[in-house]
């Protein structure tokens, strides 16, 4: 039975969460507060976590990045906040996926499935992945079709097929491709990847798996 912890300090919300992932066949602990949650995820080992940014204690991306000092679970960021901004400093600090409040459970239960296959897939590693017409081969660095890649085209790619359906910020991927000093140089991100659509996607001014999250980064969608 798979693991979830619920963060938030909305009483009416944790019971709300637990009922509904419960009936579903999740087993669910809670925590009203950062400290609490950082404690109960050290001890209890969940599979995932369910976390709101605005708690009473610490920051929510606070709580992400003490996570991700020990475990690399899927964290689901639950908030309020909605702008961009607040999305990517969770996302930078190594969550997986951001729902805003307010928000339909069906939307959340979606998310964490989604969230779920993608780790599992991930913890994986797929050496072939399919798009479009075409058929990449990340051990061989072979793309069918005679398609051939650039240096730079290749590393772009592989953040990208390498994390399926995750969001990937903008600044995480020119940090991976070109370096930490070039994660403001968002240029270069919008011609490379125009590049890699004009090679792999069908409709490149419709692509259907190398997508772009205005405001925040790129999505392979497999």
């Amino acid at each position: 039975m798979t693991k979830i912890l619920v963060v938030d300090d909305e009483p009416q919300l944790l019971r709300a969460l637990r009922i509904n992932l419960a009936v579903r066949h999740y087993e669910v602990a809670v925590a009203p507060d950062g400290a609490s949650a950082l404690r109960d995820a050290a001890r209890w080992h969940p599979d995932l976590v369910v976390l709101d940014l605005g708690l009473p204690d610490l920051d929510g991306v606070d709580v992400i990045q003490g996570l991700r000092g020990w475990t690399r679970i899927p964290i689901v960021v639950l908030s309020g906040r909605a702008g961009n901004q607040d999305k990517v400093d969770a996302l930078d600090a190594g969550a997986d996926d951001y729902v805003t409040k307010p928000f339909s459970i069906e939307e959340l239960l979606a998310r964490i499935r989604a969230v779920s296959r993608r780790t599992a897939v991930h913890e994986a590693e797929p050496a072939r992945v399919r798009i479009g017409d075409h058929t990449v081969d990340l051990t061989g660095k072979i793309v069918s079709g005679g398609v051939r890649l650039t240096p730079t085209e290749w590393r772009m790619l592989e953040v990208l097929l390498r994390n399926p359906g995750k969001l990937i910020p903008r600044s995480h991927l020119l940090a991976e491709v070109w370096g930490s000093t070039h994660v403001k140089e968002t240029h270069y991100l919008r011609q490379y990847m125009a590049q890699l659509r004009g090679k792999l996607e069908r409709d490149p001014a419709r692509p259907a798996h190398l997508i772009t999250e205005p405001g925040m980064g790129y999505r392979f969608a497999p």
